[in-house]
């Protein structure tokens, strides 16, 4: 699933592993993610949105029709 999260730790000047860390997951998690390549639970992503100080939806879109990247 398409979403922000790399944009907005780069914004807050934050590692990976400073926001793997806030959060209790791994640094391969949140790189995971953010190259969306693992969609987060719902307990996560609602971790994520506080974190950032945004709604779920702001963070990521559920675009269906979307597929991520292949290398």
């Amino acid at each position: 699933m398409r979403n922000d999260v790399r944009e907005r730790r780069e914004a807050a000047g934050l590692s990976q592993g400073d926001l793997a860390a806030a959060l209790e997951v791994s640094r391969q998690t949140v790189n995971a993610i953010e190259r969306d390549r693992y969609d987060p639970s719902v307990e996560l992503a609602f971790k994520l949105a506080q974190f950032f100080d945004c709604h779920i939806e702001e963070l990521f879109d559920p675009d269906l029709d979307w597929e991520p990247p292949r290398e």
